[in-house]
């Protein structure tokens, strides 16, 4: 038996909501579902609103099969040593995995792109993901794209007041901007990479979406593009965020909310020099391990 988040739902419904956890990719598939009186308990692979904490048990390994990330149709390997045998083992591992892809190398360089090498299955980077009913074109070439995030973009719509002014700083393929979209009132969605502004134009058409305004631009200048008095303002570049904290907070009115997400090896550290700045740290949470000495953060802050 391991412990596990999961959502509580009726029997008679259960099977649809399974279904849709599927899809959008946050069904823990590592443990079996539990009946409870009249209730399913579905499990799912991060905290999110109404979860609650159960027991179950843990399905079945398939011999063999290696970690990985799934996006969309695209399976990452996440383990290096997994080889051409252990890509094969994942692309029949489920029909909608279409390709096995090995990263070459980190994130890197100033537009965050990764290469990768073709292990099995189709020779493509670019899939459609789903998320909470939302469409995205993902080129994993052209931009880089975390699914573990889907909680935070959830969590983070779920703090907002309807009609907000939001900004996201580091917007990527759009997957903040877009979610966040469902209630502000306007969200700008800046990114320094053409590929992925290219493709998060592409998702606020495929989700019909009329209040985001792509922007190609450099972060550190938009306090000199942008009026001020931003509602809200998401950072979510892991590895650099910290660094661009000056210009989010000259951009953001005074009580507004900054969600900045950063990779940190001691906690408590980074909080320390975010308390240096105009800003009150309102919460800190471990999103996910990124290594056994790092984690991804996120820094709830208020502006003074």
């Amino acid at each position: 038996m391991r412990e596990g988040w999961c959502l509580r739902v009726p029997k008679a419904g259960g099977e649809r909501r399974r279904l849709r956890l599927l899809r959008e990719g946050l069904l823990d598939g590592t443990l079996l579902l539990r009946r409870e009186g009249d209730d399913l308990l579905l499990p799912v692979k991060e905290p999110c609103e109404g979860c609650e904490r159960a027991l179950f048990e843990e399905t079945p390994s398939r011999p063999g099969l290696p970690r990985h990330d799934l996006i969309g149709g695209i399976a990452v390997l996440l383990e290096p040593g997994a080889g051409a045998d252990g890509a094969e083992l994942l692309l029949g591992s489920r029909p909608s995995i279409h390709t096995v892809l090995a990263p070459e190398g980190p994130v890197e360089g100033e537009f965050r792109t990764r290469r990768f090498t073709v292990l099995a299955g189709k020779p493509t980077t670019r899939t459609r993901y789903t998320e909470y009913g939302l469409r995205f074109e993902i080129d994993l070439s052209l931009a880089y794209f975390s699914p573990r995030l889907s909680s935070e973009r959830q969590r983070a719509l779920g703090l907002m007041e309807d009609g907000e002014r939001v900004l996201d700083m580091f917007a990527g393929v759009g997957p903040f901007a877009i979610t966040l979209a469902a209630k502000a009132g306007v969200v700008y969605a800046a990114d320094i990479n053409p590929g992925a502004v290219g493709l998060m134009m592409e998702n606020i058409s495929l989700n019909r979406v009329g209040n985001v305004l792509p922007l190609l631009a450099d972060a550190a200048r938009l306090p000199g593009i942008l009026p001020g008095g931003f509602d809200r303002v998401v950072m979510n570049l892991p590895f650099g965020a910290a660094g661009f904290l000056d210009a989010a907070l000259a951009l953001c009115r005074p009580g507004g909310t900054i969600h900045l997400y950063a990779m940190v090896g001691e906690e408590g550290a980074l909080a320390s020099v975010i308390r240096e700045k105009s800003c009150r740290v309102l919460g800190e949470r471990v999103v996910h391990t990124y290594s056994p000495a790092e984690w991804l953060a996120v820094f709830d802050l208020e502006t003074g």
